[in-house]
């Protein structure tokens, strides 16, 4: 048995990163507009839950500080695809769940990931998709938005884009 509470929440200071406005606008576009989003990771303040309403979508939103465990957890209600930060401890567990469902995802995810076997072995049958950027994104950690961050992100998604990789600009305000 998976003890979620030491994947999602690790010792370390890091794991509960939170996707600044910018990082979100990107991946909008690709929403169809009737579908209904499942954000796994997210508070009622996240910019997923706000950015992804306002574009006109519905939203079900699940967070294990309020029990509900993503690992363990499935929405009551009907959901089209999954948009969200994970966690970046357990990457594989993660994006092995989020592949079970069989449904759309776009995942936040460290580049370096892509240099690990786990993503090459996940999506040997599937089709990984990359939404990826020119600058890196930051997060906010702690109430402080990281300025210096070491490494490059992407949206990592399953059946979510038109194409495997699409490049574009992040507009960091």
């Amino acid at each position: 048995m998976i003890d979620s509470r030491k994947i999602l929440y690790s010792k370390g200071a890091n794991d509960e990163c939170i996707t600044l406005d910018y990082a979100v606008e990107p991946i909008l576009k690709y929403i169809p507009k009737n579908y209904v989003v499942w954000c796994p990771f997210d508070t009622s303040e996240s910019e997923f839950v706000k950015q992804i309403q306002a574009n006109g979508n519905k939203v079900i939103r699940s967070h294990i500080s309020e029990g509900k465990d993503f690992f363990r957890y499935n929405p009551d209600e009907h959901w089209d695809c999954i948009v969200s930060n994970p966690p970046f401890t357990d990457k594989r567990k993660i994006f092995e769940r989020a592949l079970s469902f069989g449904k759309p995802f776009a995942l936040i995810m460290s580049n370096t990931w892509l240099n690990d076997s786990a993503p090459k072995q996940l999506f040997m049958e599937k089709d990984l998709q990359l939404l990826m950027f020119d600058r890196r994104m930051r997060f906010k950690n702690n109430e402080v938005i990281n300025n210096k961050i070491t490494f490059s992100s992407s949206y990592f998604c399953y059946n979510f884009l038109p194409k495997q990789i699409i490049m574009e600009t992040l507009n960091i305000k």
